[in-house]
């Protein structure tokens, strides 16, 4: 038997390795654009923007090695997955709105352990209007009306729980119609909720959200479920703001269905939806992925949006600055 010349090996082992970088970015883009986030994929698919920018290396690679089928898969799949996620990195217009401007900060504690005063002087710093907390316990509650936080935000809707269920709302001005709700049908992360008066604008419903989290296979349908019972936006009504870790991406389907209720990720408006808010956790090299949001109605104006650092937590807290629609 004659061995295959060198030159005839080395242009097969090129196609090899080519067809074994396209297929995994090209599947990945079909997983994403068909919405096929089950199982093992929900945790995959929070490192999409990740993906997209590994299959432009893959499509650099098919292309230097001039292997053009590979290459023109390689590019479906680079033009899917970027179109799904470059627009994150840029600020969109915004709704005509002439109200009244409202700072809104929110942050997940980890169990209560995030460092209150840093907080407090986020609050103060930014001059935030309507802080919403998660994994809120009475420890937090205890150190940040120590350290200062009521004569800032003397109105409040709390729901301290001891561990990683609680949830607070704080506002400036006057609230009513408060409320909490509890997920997973009673026994999952509490949302408190309250309709905010704003001084000369409408009135504004803000909620704290919590979803579960989608940490093992059997946690799945758990936060599918927590995510499909978000209350939906009232284009047609009344203002609502969601604010919180919702424990999914814009890369997941349930969390892209409660935006087509008619509500905006905050930060994917104002350029900044690719800047990671959760990760790495306890020490693992896992890469930051966006899970926090605010997210408002359509008739919202966002003027800009923070990612900040809050010590003692795996979160970063999303401060947004918000301009309402007048009355």
């Amino acid at each position: 038997m004659v061995d295959a010349p060198p030159a005839h090996r080395n242009v097969r082992l090129g196609t090899v390795l080519c067809w074994l970088a396209v297929v995994p970015t090209a599947l990945w883009a079909a997983v994403r654009l068909l919405g096929l986030d089950r199982g093992p994929l929900v945790q995959a698919l929070a490192f999409t923007p990740y993906v997209a920018g590994v299959s432009v290396l893959v499509l650099a690679l098919t292309l230097a090695l001039r292997r053009w089928w590979p290459a023109a898969l390689a590019a479906l799949a680079a033009v899917a997955l970027l179109g799904a996620v470059a627009p994150r990195a840029l600020a969109e217009s915004q709704p005509t709105a002439a109200g009244p401007t409202v700072r809104l900060l929110t942050a997940n504690l980890l169990a209560g352990g995030a460092d209150a005063r840093t907080l407090v002087e986020l609050v103060r710093r930014h001059e935030v209007d309507v802080l919403v907390v998660q994994e809120f316990t009475p420890d937090a509650q205890a150190a940040l009306d120590q350290l200062g936080l009521a004569p800032l935000l003397p109105h409040r809707q709390l729901n301290p729980e001891v561990g990683t269920t609680g949830s607070g709302l704080y506002s400036r001005w006057p609230i009513n119609d408060v409320g909490v709700r509890r997920n997973l049908d009673g026994w999952g992360f509490t949302q408190a909720y309250a309709t905010v008066s704003v001084p000369g604008g409408p009135p504004v419903r803000v909620e704290s959200a919590h979803p579960s989290a989608p940490y093992a296979l059997d946690q799945v349908g758990a936060w599918r479920a927590d995510l499909t019972a978000q209350p939906p936006a009232t284009p047609d009504g009344a203002l609502r703001i969601l604010a919180g870790d919702f424990n999914a991406t814009l890369d997941h389907g349930p969390l892209r269905a409660l935006l087509r209720t008619g509500y905006v990720d905050a930060a994917d408006a104002a350029g900044q939806g690719l800047t990671g808010t959760w990760g790495p956790y306890d020490g693992d090299l896992i890469p930051p992925v966006t899970i926090d949001h605010v997210l408002v109605d359509h008739r919202i104006a966002v003027r800009s949006v923070k990612v900040l650092n809050l010590p003692n937590t795996d979160h970063r807290p999303v401060q947004a600055t918000l301009t309402l629609p007048l009355p």
